[in-house]
């Protein structure tokens, strides 16, 4: 079977980070990656899971997964985030793949995700799918501040088995990550070029709404279900207005009143 390593970035992770690190202590190696800026003892919870553990600053998921890649050398890597874990029957197979000499070069995993303490199974999120399982030397993450993907140089799988996530427990842990990915999303969407539309204000958080809680049957999520949309379409405009107001600034204009 070929090797492993779970590379897994650590910031405060709270009581998240143990549930992670004993679903995946059978790799080969556990590359826990904190953020120095960590002050609630997750990087000691991670020091009694593995011995290679180090301390590097966090500027964006891409740039700290591209940090570490290079230092890895098994064959293959899975990436977790400290607040995500392995069910038996994904780990069951990942191993299979290891063993799988004809296996693909990545594999997007499916992930099911936890909000306000419930498991949703509609909104969207039941086809979440993402890149964490490669082949070390032939992925790397595409530089962006949010949602970071990796881009693979060779064929791609799928993998059904689910990995879960604990995403958002309460309102303040919700808005503490809301408005640093809005800004983050705004801002690679300014240095892209993109300007905001009033469509962009109007139309593309009620499409967000309507493609969650109607197409993707959110209202079977019950008041969870129409609360994560709701605030998914607010992201959305929330997004746009920080990318219209950034391209004001960026023009000259000024946050405070005039003079009087």
């Amino acid at each position: 079977m070929s090797s492993l390593t779970v590379l897994i970035l650590i910031p405060n992770a709270g009581d998240r980070l143990e549930r992670c690190l004993k679903s995946a202590q059978w790799a080969d190696d556990l590359f826990c990656v904190v953020d120095p800026n960590t002050t609630d003892g997750s990087d000691e919870v991670a020091r009694r899971y593995s011995s290679h553990v180090v301390t590097h600053e966090y500027v964006n998921k891409a740039d700290q997964c591209n940090w570490a890649l290079p230092q890895i050398d098994t064959e293959w890597t899975l990436v977790l985030d400290a607040d995500e874990w392995l069910s038996p029957e994904l780990t069951a197979r990942i191993k299979g793949i290891l063993a799988d000499p004809a296996a693909c070069d990545g594999y997007r995993v499916r992930r099911l995700s936890y909000f306000f303490g419930r498991l949703i199974l509609h909104c969207g999120w039941d086809h979440d799918y993402n890149v964490r399982l490669f082949r070390t030397k032939k992925g790397r993450y595409h530089v962006q501040r949010v949602h970071a993907t990796v881009d693979i140089d060779g064929a791609m799988g799928r993998i059904d088995e689910v990995m879960y996530h604990d995403d958002k427990r309460n309102f303040e842990e919700y808005f503490r990550t809301f408005m640093r990915f809005t800004t983050w999303s705004a801002q690679d969407l300014h240095e892209m070029g993109r300007r905001a539309k009033w469509s962009d204000l109007t139309l593309r958080p009620l499409a967000r709404f309507v493609k969650m809680y109607a197409i993707g049957r959110g209202f079977l999520d019950g008041y969870h279900g129409i609360v994560l949309c709701g605030l998914a379409a607010f992201s959305v405009f929330t997004k746009y207005a920080k990318l219209w107001h950034i391209t004001r600034l960026a023009g000259g204009a000024s946050e405070k009143p005039p003079e009087t």
